[in-house]
């Protein structure tokens, strides 16, 4: 008969290197019932409806991301995450944007209220810590261009 001379804690406190070695455990949750995971995309259309809403954004995206868009919404599709693009860790989001801005809305006011848009809505729906916004603003939409564009058209009846 051998007599026990080390608990199970002593030895595991001895050895910290082989402890580190083992799989990390999953997250459990907040009250241990189980883990929820939240998918990039998810976190992508809740960035992109959020900044949809902000005084002054005329759309999402760089050119050739608009130009398909304007394809897609034609066929009755939308895509909330146009101009969007997120990096999700386990506990934080960090977010990068590309859109157009009215004319004659002060851009950095437009950008600072984008972004407190952005982190508000990840933050409150999502429950993560949103570690950056970046916005990067490519263009900027005259209303005048459009109805020049209008005008030149033919009218379709007469």
């Amino acid at each position: 008969m051998t007599t026990q001379t080390q608990t199970p804690a002593t030895v595991a406190a001895k050895t910290p290197s082989q402890a580190s070695t083992a799989a990390p455990a999953q997250p459990k949750g907040k009250d241990g019932r189980g883990a929820t995971t939240v998918d990039d995309g998810v976190v992508a259309k809740i960035a992109g409806i959020a900044i949809q809403e902000i005084d002054g954004v005329h759309a999402l995206g760089g050119g050739a991301a608009r130009a398909l868009g304007t394809l897609r919404e034609k066929v009755g599709q939308k895509d909330l995450t146009q101009g969007v693009s997120v990096e999700v860790g386990q506990t934080q989001v960090a977010v990068d944007v590309t859109l157009v801005v009215e004319y004659p809305h002060p851009l950095q006011d437009v950008a600072d209220r984008a972004r407190d848009a952005v982190y508000t809505a990840i933050e409150d729906l999502v429950g993560m810590e949103v570690t950056e916004v970046n916005i990067t603003i490519t263009d900027i939409h005259v209303p005048s261009d459009d109805a020049e564009e209008d005008a030149d058209q033919e009218p379709r009846v007469a």
